[in-house]
């Protein structure tokens, strides 16, 4: 038997809802309970069978009550008193129309405690997990809540496996994300990605007799972390074990409902971010999609006061998924590796010496780092944008070693016959297969590249640029040693029609201004901040010279009985302060003008070479080539990016000039005969 025949099946309980006036958007929080109930019962049921068949049929019916409920509380799969004493599952409850509700909730009220917390039977306040107390107040309300229950109950999942299950949550879950307009940047990860994770890690694992330890910090509903748990166990018979935290209320509660059917599975609820419930565990692989371009802020207060030692740097506040990865290489034991789904964002945003460029250069400094897969477009159910896969590993072969490979696999896609969503194509496993093959040969290709991860370092060199006149001069060269600048004592300052000749003003027009303060706000600070010593001729006159900047030969001019003495390239600084009253003197207002030398800070960005000597001649050849102005040194800084388009961008190929003007002259003949027919 196929399971995905249920799919369909399960899908329909919708067309009850849509009848029943229910938005589309609202479906899956009806449909997660009773989804979960199906899984839940169809496990209770297989165990309970599985116990009578190692029992044996004879003994199984000596057995005492107390005795038989340690038994299944041992399996860890949790209880039903409703299943195991009445020996009635919820179809059987269906068919007393009559008794019906009474039973139903004697069935939910059955359920150990763990169970009935997960469901939300008798959720008030707090957390509600899957709330199916308030799914059936709304599914009574409408009249409709013994026609969803049977519906419910016709889907008998008791023949398959946990696998198999999963396989088939995988689908329902992946048709919940594509309509209940998840948070902005969450996105549901595709089987064919899934699988492709699932390929890299068994790639790098080998069979051992020690425990595979799988976490997942962002598990959502868990198709990823326990599909790829099952893809691992299909390949090996290494015992595994997953761990995983989510603090999506629902989806915890779906894949904590999922775990206790597997081998000491570990699902916790709450912020990984906030609150490690794995603090003190290390992993072998870890896998994760967080979400893309969530902000944080809401807990801010908690990272930034973050005791762990796991955030190495703070990101902007406006994504989050660079703390998620350093959570995660966090988590990690000393031979351990992952996989991770990103968005573009975390290859390139933030400038050199930011954040997010330094957790990029710590990740490859610490050697981490084993390959970005980019992945086509139009691959996710909810975006059409380019995804990435960020192979993590602190156990690389030797041939790996101080290497980053980027492989393009944007074109390695089959297209779907029928779109999902927005997503439109898979990576089918003839493409998986050549994408890790080309991953663990580590050797370029025409889609892929191996570089020395200093590859993807650069330097940004500041420097300070002085700007000179047309001889080549600054004014730099006016002033004494050690001083910044050269101060007037101005007698007039003109600029256009405007005048002043008071540069300590402590009178003001009262039928004008309220204040001295309001005179300087209103008139003399906006006037000051306007100035323009370049554009608005201005000029300077002191007791016996004229000062203004000449912009022909950009210069400042110092004029003095009639001569003219060039000072070099400089700036006209024009300052107004509001002064209050001291003891001496009263409140006044302060216009001082000064010259300064006119420096320019800029930056360069170079290519960076490990060796501190190499990367030094290279910094000033390029220099020497490329700036012309003098300029002096400052700080330099080192920054990360992996720029796919850089590496793989390939040239559209231009037509022929003579193929372009043929055209032209086809279309010419074409208007001429169009308009000799108008003529007619």
């Amino acid at each position: 038997m196929n399971i995905l025949q249920y799919e369909s099946k399960i899908w329909a309980t919708a067309d009850l809802l849509r009848g029943s006036g229910i938005k589309e958007s609202e479906w899956p929080s009806f449909m997660m309970p009773f989804f979960a109930l199906a899984m839940i019962e169809s496990r209770l049921l297989r165990m309970f069978d599985k116990l009578k068949k190692d029992i044996g049929e004879e003994k199984f019916k000596k057995i005492e009550k107390d005795d038989l409920y340690n038994l299944i509380r041992d399996e860890g799969q949790g209880y039903n008193f409703f299943i195991f004493e009445k020996d009635q599952s919820l179809t059987d409850i269906c068919k007393n129309d009559k008794s019906f509700e009474i039973d139903f909730e004697a069935y939910l009220q059955g359920f150990d405690g763990e169970t009935k917390d997960l469901l939300g039977v008798d959720a008030t306040e707090g957390e509600k997990f899957l709330d199916i107390k308030g799914v059936i107040s709304k599914l009574k309300a409408k009249k409709v809540l013994l026609g969803y229950t049977k519906l419910w109950a016709e889907i008998d999942l008791k023949p398959f496996n946990n696998s198999e299950i999963t396989t088939l949550e995988e689908h329902i879950k992946r048709k919940w994300a594509d309509i209940s307009a998840e948070t902005a940047g969450e996105q549901y990860t595709p089987d064919d990605v899934i699988a492709l994770i699932a390929e890299i890690i068994a790639s790098k694992i080998e069979e051992s007799n020690t425990l595979l330890k799988i976490y997942d910090c962002t598990c959502g509903g868990g198709n990823m972390l326990f599909g790829v748990e099952d893809r691992i166990n299909q390949k090996f018979k290494r015992l595994t074990q997953t761990f995983g935290q989510d603090w999506n209320d629902a989806l915890y509660a779906l894949a904590k409902i999922e775990s206790r059917f597997r081998a000491d599975s570990k699902i916790e609820h709450g912020n990984t971010l906030v609150e490690d419930k794995f603090y003190n565990e290390e992993f072998d692989v870890v896998v994760a999609n967080p979400p893309y371009g969530v902000s944080w802020k809401g807990y801010e207060k908690d990272i930034r006061n973050d005791k762990t030692e796991r955030f190495k740097y703070v990101p902007s506040i406006s994504d989050g998924q660079l703390l998620f990865m350093q959570h995660l290489i966090s988590k990690l034991d000393s031979v351990g590796m992952g996989v991770v789904v990103h968005n573009g964002s975390t290859l390139f945003s933030g400038d050199a010496g930011s954040a997010e460029s330094n957790i990029r250069k710590w990740m490859l400094d610490s050697d981490i780092v084993e390959a970005v897969i980019q992945l086509p477009t139009d691959e996710f159910f909810n975006t059409g944008i380019y995804t990435y896969l960020w192979v993590l590993n602190k156990n690389k072969q030797a041939h790996h070693k101080d290497k980053v490979m980027l492989i393009n696999a944007s074109e390695k896609f089959k297209p779907l016959k029928k779109s999902k969503g927005s997503k439109r194509k898979e990576v089918d496993e003839v493409n998986r297969l050549e994408i890790v093959a080309t991953l663990n040969a580590c050797q370029d290709n025409d889609f892929a590249r191996v570089f020395d991860k200093e590859f993807f370092y650069f330097n940004k060199q500041a420097i300070k640029l002085i700007n000179v006149d047309e001889h080549g001069n600054s004014f730099e060269s006016q002033l004494q040693d050690g001083k910044s600048n050269e101060k007037l004592t101005p007698l007039k300052l003109m600029n256009g029609e405007r005048e002043i000749t008071e540069f300590v003003t402590t009178t003001f027009d009262s039928g004008q201004y309220t204040s001295l303060a309001d005179y300087f706000e209103q008139d003399i600070k906006p006037f000051i901040t306007s100035l323009d010593y370049k554009e608005q001729s201005l000029v300077v006159t002191t007791s016996q010279e004229l000062y203004f900047f000449d912009t022909k030969q950009e210069t400042l001019i110092k004029q003095s009985a009639g001569n003219k003495e060039a000072l070099g390239c400089g700036k006209i600084v024009v300052k107004a302060t509001f002064k209050k009253a001291g003891k001496i003197q009263p409140e006044r207002i302060d216009i001082s003008v000064e010259l300064t030398p006119d420096f320019q800070k800029d930056y360069e960005i170079i290519p960076f070479f490990k060796n501190e000597t190499e990367n030094q001649k290279t910094i000033a050849a390029f220099m020497a080539k490329y700036v012309s102005k003098p300029f002096e040194y400052l700080e330099n800084v080192v920054g990360v990016e992996i720029n796919f388009n850089k590496v793989f961008y390939k040239p559209e190929k231009l037509r022929e000039v003579s193929e372009i003007l043929g055209e032209i002259d086809t279309l010419d003949e074409k208007l001429k005969q169009l308009e000799a027919e108008l003529a007619l």
